[in-house]
């Protein structure tokens, strides 16, 4: 790692005891400092309208807003800004999710100390880093199945059951044009050439 100033980090994490050990952790070590600690989304959003961190320690599971969707929201606004994850949750998906909301580490609550602090300077070298029990996780993955937004998957729940653009739009309250454009993402996402092959895949995949 190339020498340089310590580390800013910013803790968001609900839990008190185990931020605590957090800070004892980055106190002893010589290249990262805690400057800001956020318990709740919108702490987090206040805390950043003062001071941006170079790195964000993010639980997943925040009261007052999913980690998957403020990590997303972090990097529009504040796109230099690292995103580790540190949470309990180990599930493929969730973690594939928040690699593609932004994230650039991800390390489990119950990892090593040698591990979240690797993780932390890994990513300042613009480098990705996945602990080792994720690492395993992602490895056994022996096939690629598609990502699909929550909005992606009930589009093509309806359209997997028959229904038309204008009714999928009534149903999903959003206007025919997006509708149209959501469309012709999925297919663009699945690589169907048309709805029966894109309806065929979903089936197939059990994407719905």
């Amino acid at each position: 790692m190339t020498k340089r100033d310590k580390i800013n980090i910013l803790i968001v994490d609900d839990h008190r005891i185990l931020v605590e050990g957090l800070k004892k952790l980055f106190d002893n070590s010589a290249v990262i400092q805690v400057t800001g600690v956020a318990f709740t989304g919108a702490e987090c959003r206040t805390v950043l309208t003062k001071m941006v961190p170079d790195v964000i320690l993010l639980d997943i599971n925040l009261p007052d807003i999913s980690g998957i969707d403020l990590c997303k929201e972090i990097k529009e606004h504040y796109p230099q800004i690292k995103i580790v994850v540190l949470s309990s949750f180990n599930e493929y998906a969730i973690v594939r999710r928040m690699f593609e909301n932004g994230a650039s580490g991800y390390v489990v609550k119950n990892a090593m100390p040698e591990e979240i602090i690797m993780s932390v300077e890994m990513v300042m070298d613009n480098e990705m880093f996945l602990c080792e029990e994720l690492d395993l996780l992602m490895r056994n993955r022996t096939h690629n199945p598609v990502w699909l937004t929550p909005r992606e998957k009930e589009l093509l729940r309806h359209i997997v059951d028959g229904y038309t653009n204008p009714e999928i739009a009534g149903k999903m309250y959003l206007g025919v044009e997006t509708i149209n454009s959501y469309r012709k993402n999925l297919l663009v996402k699945l690589g169907a050439k048309n709805t029966a092959v894109l309806v065929r895949m979903a089936l197939e995949q059990k994407l719905v």
